[in-house]
């Protein structure tokens, strides 16, 4: 509950409202009991009570005249008791008998005595079944007013339970109202990671002219400036790319044309490297368009991994394969082959041999299908992490050809990953090395949800 409190806007806001509204009835009272002390509001009750016995008093009359006291409970809703050396009458055969009842002084005039209630000396009350009784002498007379009359059953409801329901209503009706002005907050929120995820040309849809919806346009226009700034530098990239092509074409014709030479064979390799540098630029932008054109079958997992550890890695005895869930799934068994070499390429790169195996498992379950790469090496440091999949970025900055390749690798990867519906991701291993795993789902609709999400 307290998590929930001080995640939820909306809860912390009622609360606000709840303590102020406290606040605000609490000084309402305090500042009538302030400007009405209890002295004054002893003498306006004792005003009227003074005033009320002596109309009764002089309406009955000395002695009292039963008729009189009649016709007060015909004017007034009141009924009326008389007790006295010759008379024991009452206005209505039900009234209780006077000596039964617990007379005695109100609170308010408990006090010590004050002028104010000289008028009042001997007038005594009493509460039962709902009736307020008033008793006073005249003469060798008891006179006993009641209030309603006896025949009115005054049922009242239970007033604590309605003040309970009535402040629950209160609060269940401030509770949807501020539910109700935040409710742009979720559709936010999902747009927002939607967004975060990549998806940069979602917008964001409120119906509201609030701040909340000025909140959803400035995020859509930053999504909108964000995605030109990443377009053009996706046309840039892939300008110099296409354009390299040629001239490293002709370099590398050139250089077979000369003489079997050590100078002759390192330019050729770095050639070579160079183009493959712009291929994989040119297949990390074909994948990672909103238009990647993939060709998808149906691909026995099984076999695509056995066919890609007999192509690239059959002279690799470090490689292990561990099948924990076979069956089928829809890729681009050539795009997945190029993203696990590049995964276990980068597993052998950075491990020694005395480190142990690579590792390549595929697991799953009906829904998708995962493939993780594990090496017992050194490991990748906590702040490399977050820039891994970047283009060029290296966790070996001296981008010597014996200690690493050009940093594009798991960059392709994760294009290729995320082109399938899926991604590329870093989880930390029982122990030392490194555990990268990819999650691709193996059905196509599967991964179009996936990607939502």
């Amino acid at each position: 509950m307290i998590r929930l409190f001080s995640y939820s806007l909306s809860l912390r806001l009622l609360a606000i409202f709840l303590l102020l509204a406290a606040l605000f009835a609490w000084g309402v009272v305090a500042g009538i009991r302030w400007a009405y002390s209890a002295d004054d509001l002893r003498a306006v009750i004792s005003g009227h009570l003074s005033l009320h016995v002596d109309y009764v008093r002089n309406d009955i009359g000395s002695p009292p005249r039963l008729d009189r006291a009649l016709a007060i409970t015909q004017r007034v809703p009141v009924d009326i008791f008389i007790a006295g050396p010759d008379v024991r009458w009452s206005s209505d055969p039900a009234f209780p008998d006077p000596d039964t009842l617990d007379f005695g002084p109100s609170d308010y005039f408990s006090a010590e005595p004050d002028a104010l209630f000289d008028e009042l000396e001997g007038v005594v009350f009493a509460v039962h079944e709902r009736h307020r009784y008033l008793r006073f002498s005249e003469g060798d007379y008891d006179i006993t007013v009641v209030t309603p009359k006896i025949a009115e059953t005054r049922t009242r409801p239970p007033l604590i339970p309605i003040l309970v329901g009535f402040a629950l209503l209160l609060v269940l009706c401030g509770y949807l109202a501020v539910r109700w002005l935040f409710r742009p907050v979720a559709t936010i929120r999902e747009g927002a990671a939607y967004i975060g995820a990549g998806h940069f040309g979602h917008r964001i849809r409120t119906h509201r002219d609030d701040e909340l919806g000025e909140l959803a346009g400035d995020i859509n226009l930053m999504a909108g400036k964000v995605e030109g700034m990443l377009d053009a530098k996706r046309q840039l990239l892939l300008g110099v790319s296409h354009e390299l092509r040629s001239p490293l074409s002709r370099m590398r014709l050139g250089l077979e044309l000369l003489e079997e030479q050590e100078a002759a064979r390192s330019l050729r390799q770095d050639v070579d490297e160079m183009r493959s540098i712009v291929e994989t630029l040119l297949e990390g932008e074909r994948v990672g368009s909103t238009h990647a054109a993939l060709h998808l079958t149906d691909v026995a997992l099984d076999e695509l991994v056995q066919q890609l550890a007999t192509r690239y890695f059959h002279d690799e005895p470090r490689l292990r394969i561990q099948m924990d869930a076979a069956g089928t799934a829809q890729l681009d068994a050539a795009r997945i082959q190029l993203m696990l070499k590049n995964l276990v390429g980068n597993a052998l790169r950075y491990s020694r041999p005395e480190d142990g195996p690579v590792i390549l498992s595929v697991q799953g379950n009906e829904r998708e299908a995962v493939f993780r790469v594990r090496d017992f090496g050194p490991g990748i440091a906590p702040d490399q992490r977050e820039h891994l999949g970047e283009p060029f970025y290296r966790s070996d900055a001296s981008r010597a050809r014996e200690t690493g390749g050009t940093g594009l690798g798991l960059f392709l990867a994760r294009q290729i990953a995320r082109a399938h519906g899926g991604d590329l991701g870093l989880i930390d291993p029982d122990g030392p090395g490194a555990l990268f795993e990819v999650r691709l789902p193996r059905r196509r609709g599967a991964a179009t949800a996936h990607s939502r999400s």
